[in-house]
């Protein structure tokens, strides 16, 4: 399963986003190559209007619940309205980098 493309194509159905960017941030991490195992995922969608940030983050998960049972390790989700995207000047917050590992020596 290619896990960007699943993530992809499941969000933009449910939510018909304004703007969607699903990062694979797995090379950033001490997991072997192709692992699939750490995203980024940005989302602007109507869908979140009068939503707290818990429940905009349990509908992704729920979304992505498959990858979550296999592959995904950790998912990380910046989950906007267009009116909060757009006062953020379109821009998602930047990954930290790896602390775990032999990437916290490197």
């Amino acid at each position: 399963m290619q896990v960007k493309a699943f993530l992809e194509t499941t969000i933009e159905s449910a939510l018909s986003p304004h703007y969607l960017e699903v990062v694979d941030e797995s090379f950033m991490h001490n997991v072997p190559d192709g692992a699939q195992s750490h995203f980024k995922v940005t989302v602007v969608s109507d869908a979140f209007e009068g939503k707290r940030l818990i429940a905009r983050h349990r509908e992704i998960n729920g979304l992505a619940a498959e990858a979550l049972q296999g592959p995904v390790h950790a998912l990380a989700l910046h989950t906007y309205t267009p009116a909060e995207w757009e006062a953020r000047g379109g821009e998602s917050q930047a990954s930290p980098n790896c602390l775990g590992g032999s990437k916290h020596d490197k």
